[in-house]
């Protein structure tokens, strides 16, 4: 009797772009709703609040983009340049590997004669990515792709910061900060909300610590502009 497959869903292959797309999005929303309300809150005409929003965007989402291709691509190098080294390796002493590969599989909980077969028809397959697997933890899954990541990161810094932008654009200008300081909270939850759900985690409690954080941010940018209570 035959049994049905069921489909398994994994969230581990969302972990590349799903931190590089949290951090933008947060990143975005709240550190241009920064800039909006502490300009607001300065006594910065409208004309002057709007610009420094969109500027803060355009320099957010590139910042955003350089800062996680550069991180990203730094572990892309180390990844390859282990691989590199096993590689060789492999070529130059393959019985050391194997027995390498053997007591990995024996640490794992397999018996000697099972490590021992595992690890001869792994190599025998292909030896670099067992080895690749499971010495090093480098997985398809898991692997730096930094362009994904950078892409990623501006795409949703600049959706995060749209919030804020359009807040400073479309609010009455006596009320910026105030109704930009509400939208913030409310588009924080969402995406935390969004965010913990995409990861396995409860929403409410990932809503809730990111309103945490982006209400301390808006206390303290607005406090910053009342401090200088001039137009710019």
């Amino acid at each position: 009797m035959s049994r049905s497959r069921h489909p398994e869903v994994h969230r581990s292959d969302r972990l590349g772009w799903l931190r590089a797309a949290v951090l933008g999005a947060n990143d975005g929303i709240v550190s241009v709703a920064g800039l909006v309300v502490g300009i607001a809150a300065s006594g910065a005409p409208a004309s002057t609040v709007l610009a420094t929003g969109v500027a803060g965007t355009v320099a957010g989402a590139m910042s955003m983009a350089a800062g996680e291709y550069v991180s990203v691509q730094s572990q892309a190098d180390a990844e390859h340049a282990d691989l590199t080294v096993e590689r060789r390796e492999l070529h130059e002493d393959p019985h050391s590997e194997l027995d390498e590969l053997t007591a990995i599989y024996r640490h794992r909980g397999l018996s000697p004669e099972l490590a021992r077969e595992v690890a001869v028809q792994l190599t025998a397959h292909d030896a670099l990515a067992a080895h690749a697997r499971d010495e090093l933890g480098i997985t398809e899954e898991m692997r730096a792709r930094p362009i994904q990541a950078a892409a990623a990161s501006a795409a949703a810094f600049i959706a995060g910061a749209a919030l804020p932008v359009l807040t400073a654009l479309l609010a009455p200008h006596a009320h910026v900060a105030q109704i930009t300081t509400v939208s913030t909270l409310v588009g924080l939850c969402i995406t935390g909300a969004l965010a913990a759900q995409a990861g396995g985690a409860a929403p409410v409690r990932g809503a809730v610590r990111v309103m945490f954080w982006g209400a301390l941010a808006m206390a303290a940018a607005a406090a910053i502009g009342r401090l200088f209570n001039a137009a710019l």
